[in-house]
């Protein structure tokens, strides 16, 4: 088995990403967050971009699951053999890529893709998935990890308020190929309901490294409990 794979099972790996516009969307500010997650324990890092990629790459010595999300077409991850090649270049061990269905921008097939990735630059290949179909079909594909990411995120699929764990279960039994749960993993009950499910590996982002959506559940609950309170700026 290849070590990388095996360090990471029954691991978690932290995704390190900002959204556009977002204070923390720096490639210095994902590398500083990166590095914390390392020291806190993550067995690998998943991050989006090239430059941050590089940067993380430079600082963290964890596997690192790499990314490109580009374009406004429903295959927006890593969505074509170019930007893959970007990725695995800037640093990454595994290139995390589109793996539904769907066309690929380039007219490439997904098992085309990932063949080119694997004999081009030697790197992992993670399919981000959203149905035991996909999954299956990603496995048969070449892929070396296959994760639920995309289930909920897809036209005909729904999204649940919690993680897919009836789809990290479903693929655990249906492929050889090691499962990652990723996707709504916003406590570590259940990112350990996950491991129980049948996954390799659990990935947890914004629960970890998204300081606006954090402050949001915080500050909604205590809305919510205190509804009379109204967002007045008495403090001026």
């Amino acid at each position: 088995m290849n070590k990388l794979i095996a360090h990471l099972r029954h691991r978690l790996v932290v995704s390190c990403q900002a959204y556009p516009g977002e204070p923390m969307r720096t490639p210095d500010t994902m590398r500083r967050v990166a590095l914390a997650a390392a020291k806190g324990g993550a067995a690998g890092i998943r991050a989006q971009g090239v430059a941050d990629i590089a940067a993380i790459r430079e600082a963290v010595d964890l596997p690192l699951i790499g990314l490109w999300k580009d374009g406004d077409d429903d295959v927006f991850i890593t969505p074509t053999l170019e930007h893959a090649l970007a990725v695995a270049r800037a640093g990454a061990h595994v290139v995390a890529l589109d793996g539904t269905a769907r066309p690929r921008p380039d007219g490439r097939t997904l098992g085309d893709t990932i063949a080119a990735v694997h004999e081009l630059t030697g790197a992992l290949v993670m399919a981000d998935c959203s149905t035991l179909g996909e999954g299956i079909a990603a496995a048969a594909a070449g892929a070396d990890l296959v994760g639920t990411t995309l289930s909920g995120y897809t036209a005909y699929t729904s999204k649940q308020p919690g993680p897919d764990l009836d789809l990290v279960a479903q693929l655990a039994t249906a492929i050889d190929v090691p499962v990652i749960a990723e996707g709504r993993i916003h406590t570590p009950a259940q990112a350990a309901q996950a491991l129980r499910a049948g996954a390799w590996a659990v990935v947890v982002g914004t629960a970890i490294t998204h300081p606006s959506t954090i402050t949001g559940w915080f500050a909604s609950a205590m809305a919510d409990a205190n509804p009379a309170v109204t967002e007045a700026k008495l403090w001026l």
